[in-house]
């Protein structure tokens, strides 16, 4: 993948709240897999890369994790985790909203405690056009939950690992990865906008096929992929995940080298920036 850095002040470009979900299963065959999204190949922004669902965070996503429309955790709760005064809530509700417009998984449940499902034809339909609504900001999370009688899930994810995007890159973003048990009774299903392709895949596989060549990776979802390779299926990343006291920002330097760009963590390996893989030398 192509690094520009870029020109004039690199502190001059702000750096956006944003949220990343990590949707996790386990089968009997390959045990943990998790999903990721391909991006569109004309994207401006990491065109072809395969991801997690995620993105910044909105105002809107403030509100609704305020109000009554979310289950399980509290604002004071959620910005504790964080190490924020208020609004930490944000966070968890906008790594579910941008889910389910990227990759139509919607962590919900009924008034009756019962968990969204899509298995019903009709049910399945209906959610395939509020997404493509609440897509293009013609509905909104607030709305969509007070139409159908929906709390989202906040409870489903976990804070795992925040990313902040080192100085010099053309865009930054401080994010905050979750991890999470993927909806039973629902099916990814990506946008063909923002994302070309969806699939399950194990931490392993993946990163294998990103040394070979042939999935292309950014350098945290290299790095959040190989955490991920510590675990045997989802149960044992969400028990962790739970007991996590306090997530530390990892920030990544960039350096001008003989080689080109290169990307370093202090104590750790240094990564080519153009393919986020170890600089053996």
């Amino acid at each position: 993948m192509k690094f520009n850095r870029v020109s004039g002040d690199p502190a001059a470009i702000p750096c956006r709240d944003a949220a990343t979900i990590m949707w996790l299963r386990s089968t009997s065959a390959t045990g943990l897999e998790v999903l990721m999204l391909r991006r569109n190949l004309q994207s401006d922004f990491v065109g072809g890369a395969y991801v997690f669902p995620g993105g910044a965070v909105d105002p809107e996503d403030a509100m609704v994790g305020t109000d009554s429309r979310v289950h399980g955790r509290s604002d004071s709760e959620c910005s504790m985790k964080l190490g924020l005064a208020a609004g930490g809530s944000a966070f968890w509700v906008a790594a579910i909203r941008e889910s389910f417009e990227e990759a139509g998984l919607l962590a919900a449940r009924h008034a009756t405690g019962e968990s969204l499902s899509f298995s019903d034809p009709d049910t399945a339909a209906t959610f395939v056009e509020d997404r493509k609504k609440v897509d293009v900001g013609s509905l909104s999370m607030a709305e969509l939950c007070a139409a159908h009688d929906l709390s989202l899930e906040l409870d489903r994810i976990h804070y795992f690992s925040r990313w902040i995007t080192p100085l010099g890159a053309p865009r930054r973003y401080d994010t905050r990865f979750f991890v999470g048990l993927a909806p039973e009774s629902q099916e990814p299903l990506h946008d063909d906008h923002e994302v070309i392709a969806n699939e399950w895949v194990t931490p392993t596989e993946a990163l294998a096929r990103h040394e070979a060549g042939d999935f292309d990776l950014v350098f945290p979802t290299v790095r959040s992929l190989e955490s991920l390779c510590r675990f045997d299926n989802a149960e044992d990343v969400l028990s962790h995940a739970r007991r996590i006291d306090q997530v530390e920002a990892v920030i990544p330097v960039i350096e001008d080298s003989p080689h080109g760009v290169r990307i370093l963590l202090p104590g750790d390996r240094v990564f080519d920036a153009a393919t986020s893989r170890p600089i053996l030398d």
